[in-house]
């Protein structure tokens, strides 16, 4: 893995390059500022802060977009804007259309010769994975890089409302999240007056990781009625199996498992440990999509997913919302066209 130095140095080659070439760096006439003025009026660049409090200015007309992320990716496609879209991660893989986008590498040490190859009028980057030296180095080179962090639920819907924005699509922002707080409200209703369900979340089984209480999936949880066993500060507490015995949570929850549900329960029968879990006798094992563990729309279909499972009263025939009707049409559709081609603090 590079040093940040080393980064910094690498980025430097790159400007210097750009120099020796003739070619203008973005620093030398930065996002919306006219080149050769001669007298005509130019729309202004979109000046915003970001979400963690970086000023960018952004040109007018964004028609190049690089992504550092698979959420930011898929919010992206779930805004209809992939056609701007000129490269994303090794990692982005939803819709399955991105997997056939130009990579600049994965996402926390992207390379940045292929980024300024692609001359992006606008880089997105979170910080739930990219690096700062990334952000900080392409600003340095003049690039608009906006950041996302969303911590809950509503902050994910906040950053689709504000990336739309950076995208000069403000109204196609707030509608998908206007959709996407419709299917939120909807599930409210179902799960509001039901006791909280307790879970263990599993990110990671050998050793045993979870969440902690102020992460966005331990706030999904809440939007699903369920909650966490584990009361951390923590973002990922690692616990051992013989506390997790001793708390005998309700349900079993994991994300992005390889293999079918049965089969994932029969080896957690197979275990010694695990085994002593009620939620294991009683086959109360929930395997989610990998939407759970990503801060974008399709988190959505991950929390009414557990919603279903941990809540199967709420949803029963005369009181129940399809599968098929419930999930937001117009990102429905974009991914059956890409198909074609290939609590105290409760947030509820």
């Amino acid at each position: 893995m590079q040093h940040a130095g080393h980064r910094r140095f690498f980025a430097a080659a790159i400007a210097s390059m750009l120099i020796a070439s003739g070619l203008p760096l973005a620093a030398q006439n930065g996002p919306g500022e006219t080149r050769g003025d001669y007298g005509t009026a130019r729309p202004q660049a979109l000046e915003v802060t970001d979400e963690v409090g970086r000023h960018v200015k952004i040109p007018p007309d964004v028609k190049r977009i690089v992504t550092l992320a698979p959420n930011l990716t898929e919010t992206v496609y779930a805004l209809g804007l992939e056609d701007r879209l000129v490269a994303d991660t090794d990692f982005c893989d939803t819709p399955p259309a991105a997997k056939l986008k130009a990579h600049v590498g994965n996402p926390q040490n992207p390379s940045l010769e292929a980024i300024v190859a692609l001359e992006p009028d606008l880089v997105l980057a979170t910080t739930s994975i990219n690096r700062v030296e990334t952000a900080d180095t392409l600003k340095q080179l003049g690039y608009a890089v906006y950041t996302t962090d969303p911590q809950t639920v509503r902050g994910m819907l906040n950053s689709v409302e504000h990336m739309a924005e950076a995208m000069g699509e403000k109204k196609r922002g707030t509608d998908l999240v206007a959709r996407m707080q419709d299917r939120l409200d909807a599930l409210h209703g179902r799960v509001a007056d039901r006791p909280m369900v307790h879970v263990l979340f599993v990110v990671w089984d050998q050793p045993l990781i979870t969440i902690g209480q102020n992460t966005f999936i331990a706030d999904a949880l809440r939007w699903a009625g369920a909650e966490s066993i584990v009361l951390s500060k923590q973002s990922w507490p690692q616990l051992s199996l013989e506390e997790v015995v001793r708390l005998q949570p309700d349900y079993i929850v994991f994300a992005d498992h390889t293999g079918t549900p049965a089969a994932e329960l029969a080896d957690l029968r197979a275990r010694p440990a695990w085994r002593e879990l009620d939620a294991v006798q009683e086959g109360h094992v929930v395997d989610l999509s990998e939407e759970a563990i990503r801060p974008s729309p399709g988190l959505i279909d991950a929390i009414e997913q557990l919603a279903r499972s941990v809540h199967p009263e709420a949803f029963s025939k005369n009181k129940g919302m399809p599968a098929s009707e419930s999930r937001d049409p117009l990102f429905a559709e974009a991914q059956r066209a890409v198909g074609a081609k290939e609590c105290d603090e409760c947030a509820r």
